[in-house]
């Protein structure tokens, strides 16, 4: 294999513990690696935070450094921070008080982020885009509503407080998630609905498109659609997101690790399916030998059109305003007495 081409910064992978470790610095330098997720077990306390982003920092200034921080139980950073509620509380606040409930998604968009931001972090995994069909589990509360005009309407004012802290949003789990029962980090959920049925879920993509930055597609397969799962499908990240719905930005495989993506092969196979498919980084997380197959599969390897995610890196922001900051902490009380 030619050895003269540049390796592309294409893989984004985790870390064990509190601390980068020596071999894990390493890791860190390939120029493979282009971004670095951070779970619950890589924080203890604020201080211990700003130590882990700084050693990480020292050793690749430019690396995308994301979390899932989105709210509820999809929440890695609790310690200290914010107890944000599940969206579906924002949701049944709009079926109540629209306005109120639009202003209080910016709110929490803005402090979600800014909290964030305070730390160097660059992204959250987030908002979710599924709709609340009722039937999964792994959804679930994570949705903002069964209503896909809601969901915009919800979801966008979260992407306006998002963008006031200096994150870009990223919205999942592209086309919908939110219909199928199984859990795709155990298993490949299937679809059954036709194209037509799977507008609904379509919409808030479609609607936001020009607003996300990053758009993250589910581990699902669709048969009466494509037959690869979404993630791995050039029809629907090709044709109907790149095409259809015009997007722009990057797109992130869903963990490559996880059960709904073993369809694809072994680690170089899920990451050659997924990168063949349009995505422009691809997510191995808690697997390091899987991580280490897809680095050394990626060296000397070039592909061409990837949306750079270094795009997604923090904004220069002002921190966010103490009135507005107490004014979101009372909507996060009060929304998850609604929990």
């Amino acid at each position: 294999m030619p050895t003269d081409i540049e390796t592309q910064p294409l893989l984004m992978l985790d870390l064990a513990g509190l601390t980068p470790d020596q071999e894990e610095r390493e890791l860190l330098r390939h120029p493979a690696v282009g971004g670095l997720i951070l779970f619950s077990r890589n924080y203890q306390e604020p201080e211990q935070l700003h130590q882990l982003v700084r050693a990480v920092r020292a050793e690749r200034q430019e690396l995308l450094i994301a979390v899932d921080q989105e709210g509820g139980r999809v929440q890695r950073f609790r310690t200290e921070f914010t107890r944000l509620p599940p969206m579906a509380t924002l949701g049944r606040y709009h079926d109540r008080d629209p306005q109120g409930a639009l202003q209080a998604a910016d709110l929490l968009g803005e402090l979600m982020a800014d909290e964030l931001r305070a730390f160097d972090l660059d992204i959250s995994f987030a908002p979710v885009l599924d709709l609340d069909h009722g039937n999964s589990s792994v959804i679930g509360d994570r949705s903002f509503h069964a209503d896909p005009r809601q969901v915009v309407a919800l979801a966008g004012a979260f992407i306006d407080g998002m963008t006031r802290a200096g994150m870009a949003a990223t919205g999942k789990h592209f086309p919908g998630h939110g219909h199928v029962a199984a859990d795709s980090h155990l298993e490949l959920p299937e679809d059954p609905r036709d194209r037509d049925a799977l507008e609904a879920d379509l919409a808030p993509f479609r609607a936001l498109a020009g607003r996300l930055e990053g758009i993250m597609p589910a581990h699902v397969r669709y048969p009466a659609v494509a037959p690869e799962p979404a993630g791995f499908s050039a029809h629907w990240l090709g044709r109907v997101l790149r095409g259809e719905c015009g997007y722009r930005g990057v797109i992130f495989s869903d963990d490559l690790a996880m059960a709904g993506a073993a369809v694809a092969g072994d680690y170089p196979s899920r990451a050659e399916a997924a990168l063949g498919a349009g995505c422009d980084m691809v997510l191995v997380c808690n697997d390091r030998p899987g991580a280490v197959a897809v680095l050394e599969w990626l060296e000397g390897r070039r592909f061409d059109t990837r949306v750079p995610a270094a795009g997604l890196r923090g904004r220069a922001r002002a921190p966010m305003d103490l009135s507005r900051r107490r004014q979101a902490g009372d909507v996060a009380d009060l929304l998850l007495k609604d929990a």
